[in-house]
């Protein structure tokens, strides 16, 4: 069935542009709010957002259409991506929302949605949503309205879950840490985690103001902390997204580690200690070979998926394993979370620079990349550029080209009109050229 709604991460796009305006998410709503109503007892939802402006229209939106459905809405307000997984089924809720475009700019936005198990649903129930929205009643009987209830303790729930994922009686005193938090969903509650810890916190990314989510600042613009760590001489900095489910580590001398990095050290440290279930690392296509063979010599086995973190959480569950993640940043701990946490990762790495004494240039450089170059070229939608004769010879043709010794994966953003052409090679000339040529094509038929 083909999606015209779900992408690989919920439902993304321009707010107040289709399929992100308030009737079509009180439509989807609705039709979520009947899916996970099927019997006859009440059923509750709670809604999390990160700061974006748009995140009030849409909560009302979502709340429409779930008390319609007869579902009883819990808003929790500003509150990390996991927090809503972890509360949804703490609080016994039949689902979760959070309303956020992650690391995307303040005038996107999206909805993520969670089980009653607090892991994001499935391809299949998507399309049997997306399905049910044709239906031509959704709503319940006026008698059967939900109720709506503000949460005022959410992120307090958090915060306290949060500090007993470290090690019992570890405290991070002596600790310098920037902690940049994207002007997001974790602004409140990472800073007073860290300094309740014992760090000392220099925070940054923490005055949202509707509109400067993400904007020079978090993890896919992590220069404002690595200036920050160097002027102010902390020994760590740690970059979230907007919705905070993603993390990048900064040394001590301003150089960035990016989620490659990050997961080689926690697994090669957990399957040391006899933690990693079957000595086996879940990661999608787009992590470094290098990362592939560094764990190989380590003894751990990674398995790849598609891109997008839901699809490791998938292969983690189905296999049984426990660590998996993304270069982005998205670090999944199924031993914490039921998806990726960039506090609780955090956490684990300030844990062991503490435990350890060693300097974090020392923790997270663990292997050379194999030289790796990704281009996202824009495209007009309906242009369908991968199908498109000219791109398909200039892939074959750099293909050919890298032979054995490298690799490519294009492919489109599921989140954004975006073709990503990523390669990787021992040789970076010959790379940067097939590069360029096929991002060349796409930009001539889109």
């Amino acid at each position: 069935m083909a999606r015209r709604i779900f992408g690989t991460d919920g439902v993304r796009g321009r707010a107040n542009v289709a399929p992100m305006t308030a009737p079509n998410i009180v439509r989807l709503a609705t039709a979520v709010g009947k899916y996970f109503s099927k019997d006859d007892k009440r059923h509750r939802v709670v809604i999390g957002k990160d700061t974006r402006r748009s995140g009030y229209m849409l909560e009302n939106a979502l709340t429409a259409g779930f008390t319609a459905a007869g579902m009883d809405v819990f808003a929790l307000g500003p509150l990390p991506t996991p927090a809503v997984g972890r509360l949804t089924n703490s609080m016994r809720a039949d689902l979760g929302v959070m309303i956020s475009a992650s690391h995307n700019p303040y005038y996107d936005n999206g909805i993520k949605f969670f089980g009653p198990d607090g892991y994001k649903l499935s391809d299949a129930v998507e399309e049997e949503i997306e399905a049910m929205m044709e239906a031509p009643e959704l709503s319940v009987d006026s008698e059967l309205i939900g109720r709506v209830t503000r949460l005022n303790d959410s992120s307090g729930r958090y915060v306290e879950y949060a500090k007993t994922t470290m090690p019992p009686r570890l405290r991070l005193r002596g600790l310098k840490v920037v902690l940049d938090c994207a002007n997001g969903a974790a602004y409140k509650a990472a800073p007073e985690v860290l300094w309740e810890l014992g760090a000392e916190v220099v925070a940054v990314g923490v005055s949202p103001n509707g509109y400067n989510i993400n904007e020079g600042c978090g993890s896919t613009s992590p220069a404002l902390a690595a200036k920050t760590v160097l002027e102010t001489g902390a020994d760590v900095g740690i970059c979230l997204d907007g919705d905070a489910d993603r993390i990048v580590i900064i040394d001590e001398n301003g150089i960035v580690a990016d989620g490659d990095q990050f997961m080689a050290l926690l697994a090669t440290r957990w399957a040391s200690e006899g933690r990693l279930n079957h000595n086996t690392l879940v990661a999608t296509v787009m992590s470094n070979l290098g990362l592939e063979r560094y764990l190989a010599a380590q003894g751990v086995t990674l398995k790849r998926t598609s891109v997008g973190d839901r699809y490791v959480v998938e292969e983690m569950r189905a296999g049984g394993f426990n660590m998996g993640g993304e270069q982005s940043g998205h670090i999944v701990m199924t031993d914490f979370s039921t998806t990726g946490d960039g506090l609780v990762a955090g956490l684990q790495f300030l844990a062991m620079l503490k435990e350890s004494g060693e300097a974090a240039s020392k923790l997270v450089r663990c292997f050379d990349p194999v030289p790796q170059m990704l281009e996202n070229v824009r495209y007009t939608d309906g242009t369908a550029p991968l199908e498109q004769a000219a791109v398909q010879d200039a892939i074959a043709g750099g293909t050919r080209r890298l032979g054995d010794g490298g690799r490519l994966l294009i492919r489109k953003s599921g989140t954004e009109a975006l073709i990503r052409v990523m390669g990787e090679s021992e040789d970076a000339d010959l790379l940067r050229a097939v590069i360029e040529d096929i991002s060349g094509a796409i930009r001539k038929v889109g």
